[in-house]
């Protein structure tokens, strides 16, 4: 299925880490080594693949990146990361980026919000025994906070845990859930205290995905993928051992978790975009006749190129506030609105070939290859890691001090 990959040498190497002081260095390395494992055409061997073919190629992809230290950079000493510096962190996004190279995807979750959550609240064993999955044998993990009836209202949410011998029994649906299909392991919010205010009464759980119980029925996207899934609990089991903090704690704990959607993550993200625009720029300069020659396109274009170079000054300016959540927030709203705008633009500025949307390498899409594609999944980040509503919300009350209510003050 995937026999034009290059083998993975079985003894894992630190020969690119080492080279984490000499920035310089440690670039041209990485640069090097992504020339020499990753395929120049993985993404049109990829085009039109089945959905097994793509986890195939994800898993071989982390494998590779955790092999030399490149998947969990950000992960510090105590949970057996390599805890590199920002700098190096920014240095491995750019050339990934640079290169086209993948995203792992797949493992969005197990990279960013499994370790802000143990890190944050959960035990030693939990730690020891989640952690090194996610690293040594790539453990999938998704996410089941969403509700049909409880999505930007998080707290409204419904899916029971009832106490009893040894556990919890589990029961609720769960939806939106990205990468629910591959998962191994769910980061999952149920109410164990219905009788509580409900952001009281919420409590958080590691869930087998393999457990008895537990149905997964992927959603038709409009962008031709069907990363999100259903999670239906049906009286599923889930031992003490499964429960982060303690009871009623998990609305607190999930704002770690939340907040992993916000860090260094976009950085890579907003790099990716810049690189799409950039080479938009050039086409249109160079292309006869190229969009950059209508007055009206040019001033759109060179708008919106702004607005990124401006969410790439916000994103620095978070980082050296060491995760200031009240920047992130801001990063978050004004790159899905930016992303929307600008894809948007892309489709038009194409005309009728920009809106055919050709057979996707899944899950891989890059900002302007597959405009119409790009378009409709554009529309996911003003909703994903807390809608820009109630991310407005939060900027409001807690950056500017607003009242939550102003008619009552006035």
């Amino acid at each position: 299925m995937l026999d034009w990959l290059p083998r993975t040498p079985k003894a894992s190497s630190d020969a690119l880490l080492s080279l984490r002081e000499d920035l310089a260095a440690f670039r041209a390395a990485i640069r090097a080594w992504i020339g020499e494992r990753l395929p120049s055409d993985w993404l049109d061997r990829l085009r039109g693949a089945d959905h097994e073919t793509y986890v195939a190629f994800q898993k071989w992809w982390f494998a590779e990146l955790s092999r030399v230290g490149l998947a969990t950079p950000h992960w510090p000493a105590e949970a057996a990361g390599v805890e590199l510096p920002l700098s190096g962190q920014i240095v491995i996004y750019e050339e990934l980026a640079r290169a086209h190279a993948p995203s792992p995807t797949l493992y969005a979750f197990s990279i960013y919000h499994v370790p802000a959550t143990l890190l944050h609240a959960g035990t030693e064993e939990q730690r020891a025994t989640y952690l090194p999955g996610v690293q040594e044998r790539g453990d999938v993990w998704c996410q089941g906070f969403s509700e049909p009836n409880a999505g930007s209202d998080l707290a409204s949410l419904r899916t029971r845990a009832e106490k009893v011998e040894g556990g919890y029994r589990v029961n609720g649906q769960k939806i939106w859930s990205s990468n629910g299909a591959d998962a191994d392991f769910c980061l999952l919010l149920a109410r164990t205290d219905p009788a509580a205010p409900k952001h009281k009464g919420i409590s958080y759980f590691i869930l087998d995905m393999r457990s008895e119980g537990v149905d997964v029925r992927p959603i038709g996207q409009a962008n031709g993928e069907s990363e999100f899934n259903e999670i239906f609990l049906d009286d599923v089991f889930i031992p003490d051992v499964g429960l982060i903090g303690k009871e009623g704690e998990g609305w607190g704990i999930a704002q770690a978790t939340l907040a992993a959607e916000r860090g260094i993550i976009i950085f890579e993200l907003v790099e990716r975009l810049r690189l799409a625009m950039d080479a938009m720029l050039h086409k249109g300069v160079t292309e006869e006749p190229g969009w950059w020659r209508n007055d009206a396109s040019r001033q759109q274009f060179l708008t919106l190129y702004s607005e990124m170079r401006g969410i790439q000054r916000l994103i620095r300016q978070g980082m050296e506030s060491e995760g200031d959540p009240l920047v992130a927030s801001l990063v978050k709203v004004a790159y899905g609105e930016l992303l929307q705008r600008y894809t948007d633009w892309v489709v038009r500025s194409g005309g009728l070939a920009a809106q055919v949307a050709e057979p996707l390498a899944l899950g891989t899409g890059r900002h302007g290859e597959m405009p119409m594609p790009d378009y409709l999944s554009s529309y996911i980040w003003t909703i994903s890691g807390g809608t820009n509503e109630v991310l407005r919300n939060i900027i409001a009350e807690r950056g500017l001090g607003l009242p939550r209510d102003p008619v009552k003050t006035a």
